[in-house]
């Protein structure tokens, strides 16, 4: 008798349940407010700036000692205390890299006066890349910051950074242009060293910011929004920390 009572009251919730719930999330549905409103509750909870994890822990930038277009040794210490933006690109490079380096000295103009940001710029090619060849790079495009260092140095210590150290694509390719191909991403370190970026609408870090695409392009063919934008709040965010 009392399982017949327990089988009613079950049903009786259902059918409450029914009536009242369901037509609100089939009225969400049709207005698109479960995709809109939801992520958008998540995404604006990200004005302050994620650490990038991996294994449960933040994600510190890799110790390396390079030489840069001037000659000097430069390690990961060197930028301590300071907000940098990091690439991988290689100065023969016919597609992606004079893009990123645009995008690079408009932020070396944005900071301009700001001893606290700098830019790591690691060569793929560093057999080519002399410190020579680096310095007429940098003449050649205005890379006039003291604290944005074009790195060349043993090729193996650079392609460890790039995929295991940064997780940022690089690979010699006999198909792609120039030989080589990489992934064109910025990464974000705070001045303690650890990677940092916002948050997607999902309250995930977006970990990389694409540097191949200017602010004056919007969007490129795939959908995908500039981001050198984002990158530059991001950065004004951690200056300010």
């Amino acid at each position: 008798m009392n399982k017949k009572y327990t089988y009613i009251w079950v049903s009786l919730i259902i059918l409450i349940f029914g009536i009242i719930v369901i037509p609100t999330i089939i009225d969400r549905i049709k207005g698109g407010t479960i995709v809109q409103s939801d992520r958008m509750n998540v995404s604006s909870k990200s004005g302050t700036l994620s650490y990038v994890t991996f294994d449960g822990e933040k994600r510190k930038v890799p110790s390396f000692e390079l030489i840069d277009q001037d000659s000097l040794v430069i390690t990961d210490e060197d930028y301590l205390g300071k907000v940098y933006v990091v690439e991988f690109f290689f100065t023969r490079c016919p597609s992606i890299c004079p893009t990123m380096t645009e995008n690079l000295v408009y932020l070396q103009k944005e900071f301009e006066g700001k001893d606290d940001f700098g830019i790591a710029s690691f060569s793929i090619t560093p057999e080519y890349d002399t410190p020579e060849v680096l310095k007429n790079y940098a003449e050649e495009n205005g890379i006039k910051n003291l604290d944005w260092h074009l790195m060349t140095g043993d090729k193996a210590e650079i392609y460890q950074l790039a995929n295991e150290g940064f997780n940022i694509f690089a690979a010699e390719n006999a198909d792609a242009p120039g030989g080589f191909e990489h992934s064109g991403l910025f990464a974000l370190v705070d001045k303690q060293g650890y990677l940092r970026s916002r948050t997607d609408g999902y309250g995930n870090p977006i970990v990389y910011y694409r540097g191949a695409m200017t602010e004056a392009q919007g969007e490129n063919d795939q959908g995908e929004k500039e981001q050198i934008s984002i990158l530059k709040k991001d950065i004004k965010k951690l200056l300010e920390e």
